[in-house]
């Protein structure tokens, strides 16, 4: 009865600690504008499906669309840009920017891992009510 009641332990135990190993992440990726408009979303939910079988759980994901870039990459001027944000173990990382970064549909990615700092702004967002570090001050128009 007490190998039992141990192994309910050590279960419990690895479940606590899977929880508490779960970081929040932001990963934005960039996909080739040589795709069809309807080939974007089948892109994209591959990584979501990417992400969830690594064991992520998806909070979120914006579709920036196609934007301009700064300078050319791989002779391309634009990029249509997504950014997804999820929670997930440290070990999914590593499977997720493996498959991404032999996936000729996907031309660059950045994942970031959230401190304690950058959630309590990413919650701030979500309730849109980030303080204005700089106010706009409207002047005044002299009129003759």
């Amino acid at each position: 009865m007490k190998a039992n009641s141990f192994k309910m332990t050590v279960f419990q135990t690895e479940n606590i600690q899977s929880k508490l190993m779960n970081s929040y992440y932001e990963l934005t990726y960039i996909i080739s504008p040589v795709l069809e408009d309807e080939q974007y979303p089948a892109v994209i939910q591959r990584i979501n499906d990417l992400v969830t079988s690594n064991g992520g759980a998806i909070e979120e994901v914006q579709e920036w669309g196609l934007r301009k870039f700064a300078y050319e990459m791989d002779k391309k001027q634009t990029g249509f840009y997504v950014n997804l944000y999820f929670e997930g173990p440290a070990t999914a990382i590593e499977p997720i920017e493996r498959s991404m970064r032999i996936d000729d549909e996907i031309m660059r990615y950045l994942t970031l891992k959230y401190d304690a700092k950058m959630m309590r702004h990413r919650e701030l967002v979500k309730k849109n009510a980030v303080p204005e570090v700089f106010p706009v001050v409207e002047e005044e128009t002299e009129e003759d």
